[in-house]
């Protein structure tokens, strides 16, 4: 992978992860209180971004694109999708980086080193 790819991934992957962390806040206080509309339009803006990177086939849900404008989904709802693209996300990571010596690395010229996977397969 290129810089600017890793770039643009590590942007994506730490917004989903900022919002991953708020709605799990949320949740435990109301977890079937609806998101409002401001908060809603900067997720499906970071959900769309990750579409993109994505690409079609590596999509947690192929039929999933954003939420619906005109009806706000309860915060649990948002963190059950975030908490799948995170997953998504560390899945197209784990298959992009490579252990070189004693650090992880991504694969590409650039040699640029990153945590080891979350989940190491036996």
């Amino acid at each position: 992978m290129k810089k600017h790819d890793i770039d643009q991934f590590e942007t994506i992957q730490g917004q989903l992860q900022a919002f991953h962390t708020e709605m799990g806040a949320l949740v435990k206080k109301n977890p079937n209180d609806p998101l409002n509309a401001f908060k809603l339009q900067l997720v499906n803006a970071v959900l769309r971004k990750a579409n993109a990177f994505l690409g079609k086939a590596r999509l947690p849900f192929v039929e999933f694109e954003a939420f619906e404008d005109s009806t706000l989904p309860s915060t649990s709802d948002v963190l059950v999708i975030v908490a799948q693209y995170l997953s998504a996300f560390e899945k197209f990571r784990s298959e992009n980086i490579h252990l070189d010596f004693d650090s992880w690395h991504w694969k590409g010229p650039d040699n640029i080193r990153t945590a080891p996977p979350k989940k190491l397969r036996p």
